[in-house]
């Protein structure tokens, strides 16, 4: 099963050294297993195409068989963990950052009160990241996000469940913190000409907001860029720039939100592997995670 999962690895990964750095095994050890285990089956799983590994039609037709044999024993150690009395277990999660902000906290508070013998590990990913990273095996569980029009990647197998709504809304400097036009904004259409600050090219946020303000009429002009959102909080307490935010991001009384119209919501999910959804220790993180995004109380 270890060479048989190394090879499933290759097919989803795509290069030795992706398994490699994944699975945290040299290179070397990985092109060993796999080269035992064509000898195994006794026929061609791979060949070279220039520099690379590629599967043959054996190999993935191996590795798709490979695939339903890996979900089999995560429902079959999913059953042995339902007839034990403790949720035991390791459970890796990847969330992104306002989630770990926001909620992970209390959630993980909870599990060690609850299941003393439950090992979380939590990791900070981006959601497109941490939903692939998931369906690969790296993680068992993705606390993701999903804006509006603009809908997170799917993949194969993963399920979906809902955490909380979360609003968005525009973040101003207090009055008279920043340049005297900042004061006078009522509306996104009035911030053709202030800076902004947002996330960079490729995320999901980036994408909407400055489809949010082509449809308020202009261009944002985007002076400062940062996947850290608690950055962002900086930039507008300090009257740098504005920023449409989450109502997880924590934004206290340093900032001013003004409400879009419409009143939009990003969706904030768990997804796991089907296969491994009815195992205890996942339920457990699940039932946590949803107790705790749902008592938080937005500004």
């Amino acid at each position: 099963m270890k060479r048989l999962r190394l090879l499933w690895e290759l097919h989803a990964r795509g290069t030795i050294a992706a398994v490699a750095q994944a699975l945290n095994y040299s290179p070397s050890a990985v092109s060993q297993q796999l080269a035992l285990l064509e000898r195994e089956a006794g026929v061609e799983l791979l060949r070279k195409s220039g520099r690379t590994l590629e599967l043959t039609p054996a190999g993935a037709a191996l590795a798709a068989e490979a695939e339903t044999l890996l979900a089999g024993l995560e429902r079959a150690e999913s059953a042995l963990h339902r007839a034990r009395d403790e949720v035991s277990g390791t459970v890796r999660v990847a969330a992104f950052q306002t989630a770990m902000l926001a909620f992970v906290p209390e959630a993980l508070r909870a599990l060690r009160e609850r299941h003393p013998a439950l090992r979380v590990e939590v990791v900070q990913v981006e959601p497109g990241a941490a939903l692939y990273e998931t369906w690969a095996r790296g993680f068992d569980l993705v606390v993701a996000e999903q804006y509006p029009g603009h809908s997170a990647p799917h993949f194969q197998g993963l399920d979906r469940e809902p955490l909380t709504r979360d609003p968005i809304r525009l973040g101003l400097p207090l009055l008279r913190a920043g340049d005297p036009r900042f004061d006078a904004v009522t509306q996104l259409a009035d911030l053709a000409e202030l800076p902004w600050v947002m996330e960079p090219h490729g995320a999901a946020t980036r994408h909407w907001a400055e489809q949010a303000c082509r449809s308020a009429g202009f261009e944002p002009d985007v002076r400062y860029e940062t996947a850290d959102l608690q950055a962002h909080l900086r930039l507008i307490e300090s009257g740098n720039a504005v920023a449409l935010l989450p109502g997880l991001v924590r934004a206290g009384g340093a900032v001013r939100m003004l409400e879009l119209p419409d009143r939009p919501h990003r969706t904030v999910f768990t997804a796991a592997r089907a296969a491994s959804v009815d195992h205890p220790a996942l339920a457990a993180v699940r039932a946590a995670l949803g107790d705790a995004a749902r008592s938080v109380q937005f500004d």
